[in-house]
């Protein structure tokens, strides 16, 4: 064949090749190929992506931590009332009281119970460098799907307005972790709003309105405070060169509002739109306040004089009017319900 053949028939055979290659479906200008998680323009850290392959989620930073929480010691026990035993009859036995700042809401506004958030007691215990603080439920899962915040609000000076709230916010593990936890402050003395023990609502104020701790990530001490599940609960630890030796605390679990900006929350809702839990009180059944508890506030690294805001009681229960049939029942003051087995009155919140 001659050179000049040879040429020719070259030529054909790419021209065809090439009239077969346009002929193949690929991509266009109407359908792009998507690279997920590809580099933004400009971003020169980004690893180029390759079309087609699809990145594993970024995971948060590692948090190095110093010091870890041990175990709790003796504690001291502080009961709440609990609504399971009237669950079925949608509605709280007593212990709700907007006066005082009291909440028993572990309901739904439909009135549907949620043991997961119905707080039976707490406890408090210490050791050299920690506080511990564990909230026992009613319920069995932290981690119910609708999402309970736990928290433990800190009264430094006793005077019925928090200073700091530890709070936690689901997903909560088996293991001491700092990444569910925020730690916020309240700098300008207004969760109590205009005072402490009674609701001043509505009232326009911020509550716990500033975070100083979020999880370890970038704070200034990352081993400022932490939370783990419990066979009965959560517990929290948190350091006793930030929060001293003198304080009162009391504890909540928040699935409905959860908002620290709006603590306290009678303050900031009037209680006719709150409605309330109890079947025999006036603004039933709940309103705008709801899948709400909490409990009074206990003493620690000082002896009460028992005027403070939201003490828990520590008065004795009077003592019972007897007939010779045996114990005439009887109406107990505020924060105390009458026992018939004990016949006698006895507090809504007992401290042991």
């Amino acid at each position: 064949m001659t050179n000049r053949a040879s040429f020719l028939l070259s030529a054909a055979l790419i021209a065809l090749f090439g009239t077969f290659a346009c002929s193949l479906p690929g991509p266009s200008a109407a359908s792009p190929v998507v690279v997920e998680n590809s580099p933004k323009p400009g971003d020169s850290t980004a690893e180029p992506a390759v079309a087609g392959e699809v990145s594993s989620p970024t995971l948060p930073p590692t948090v190095v931590h110093v010091a870890t929480p041990g175990e709790p010691g003796a504690p001291k026990t502080v009961f709440d009332v609990e609504s399971q035993s009237t669950a079925a009859e949608r509605r709280a036995p007593y212990g709700d009281s907007y006066d005082i700042n009291r909440f028993e809401r572990p309901f739904s506004q439909e009135m549907e119970y949620v043991a997961d958030l119905d707080i039976n007691l707490y406890k408090v215990s210490a050791d050299n460098d920690w506080w511990y603080v564990e909230i026992e439920l009613m319920g069995t899962n932290p981690n119910n799907e609708i999402g309970v915040n736990y928290g433990v609000e800190l009264d430094l000076d006793h005077d019925g307005f928090g200073d700091f709230l530890v709070l936690a916010r689901p997903k909560y593990s088996s293991e001491w972790d700092t990444r569910p936890v925020q730690v916020f402050e309240d700098t300008n003395h207004n969760t109590g709003g205009l005072s402490a023990e009674k609701s001043d609502a509505p009232l326009d104020a911020d509550g716990y309105e500033t975070a100083i701790f979020n999880g370890g990530f970038g704070d200034a001490d990352p081993d400022l405070a932490w939370v783990r599940l419990t066979s009965d609960g959560v517990e929290f630890a948190f350091k006793k060169s930030w929060a001293g030796s003198i304080f009162m605390l009391g504890v909540l679990a928040d699935a409905g509002l959860k908002d620290p900006a709006m603590l306290d929350y009678v303050d900031r809702i009037e209680e006719a739109q709150a409605g309330s839990p109890v079947r025999d009180k006036k603004y039933y059944p709940l309103g705008d306040l709801y899948l709400v508890d909490n409990v009074c506030r206990e003493a620690f690294g000082f002896n009460p004089d028992g005027y403070e805001p939201q003490l828990c009681p520590h008065e004795p229960p009077p003592q019972p009017r007897k007939t010779p049939s045996g114990c005439e029942p009887q109406t107990c003051f505020e924060w105390y319900y009458w026992d018939g087995a004990s016949c006698s009155c006895q507090p809504v919140n007992i401290v042991k």
